[in-house]
């Protein structure tokens, strides 16, 4: 806790902007972990046999009991379409692309602000460094002296701020970028799941 009131102090104002970033960015990368760790542990290959299986037997309110007691992105899109039964095969395709979108929105909450404090945290920390290096010619205009000890405090801003603005950026870069994966592979268990449903229900009321 001493060393970090100590960072604070050095980096100044624009320290304590970078730590409250710090905090969020940590807070949405577990939460993000945990959220598409769970999400993924169900396998759509699976799943989809399970459906399939009650489906051929004629079981559509078995197979929708399923997907009660399941827990993934495709699996709301499956209910959406088979909860449309007897309904044509365009509102069942209607439904299932809106429970797309719907779940692609819950898939990206937080990810616009990981990837904004990704780029924002590298140019917070170079104002901090700007800051620093301008403190460090201030003092030295006003002691009139260019000795090291009178340039050390600015120069010690401009070097903690941009380490902190680096230290937070790279890895809320990195989360970013796997996130935006997981996404699209959520999504194309979604259209698949999309797609294999139509196929099993034209099938069925053939």
């Amino acid at each position: 806790m001493n060393m970090l009131w100590h960072l604070v102090k050095i980096g100044g104002p624009t320290m304590v902007i970078l730590l409250i970033l710090s905090v969020i960015s940590v807070a949405i990368i577990l939460e993000r972990y945990i959220f598409y760790h769970y999400k993924a542990k169900l396998k759509r290959k699976d799943f989809m046999l399970k459906i399939r299986q009650e489906l051929k037997k004629g079981g559509v309110k078995s197979a929708l009991g399923i997907c009660k007691t399941a827990e993934a992105p495709f699996v709301q899109v499956v209910y959406a379409g088979l909860n449309f039964f007897d309904c044509s095969e365009k509102e069942i395709s209607n439904n299932m692309e809106r429970q797309v979108i719907i779940e692609t929105v819950t898939l990206e909450r937080f990810t616009s602000v990981i990837g904004t404090i990704g780029s924002v945290a590298v140019y917070i920390g170079l104002l901090g460094t700007i800051t620093g290096i301008l403190r460090a010619f201030h003092d030295v205009s006003v002691s009139g002296s260019g000795g090291i000890s009178v340039i050390i405090g600015g120069i010690s801003e401009a070097l903690s701020t941009t380490a902190a603005g680096l230290t937070i950026a790279i890895p809320a870069v990195a989360v970013y970028n796997y996130s935006m994966k997981k996404i699209d592979d959520f999504i194309k268990d979604m259209e698949l799941a999309a797609s294999e449903i139509m196929d099993l229900i034209s099938a069925i009321k053939k």
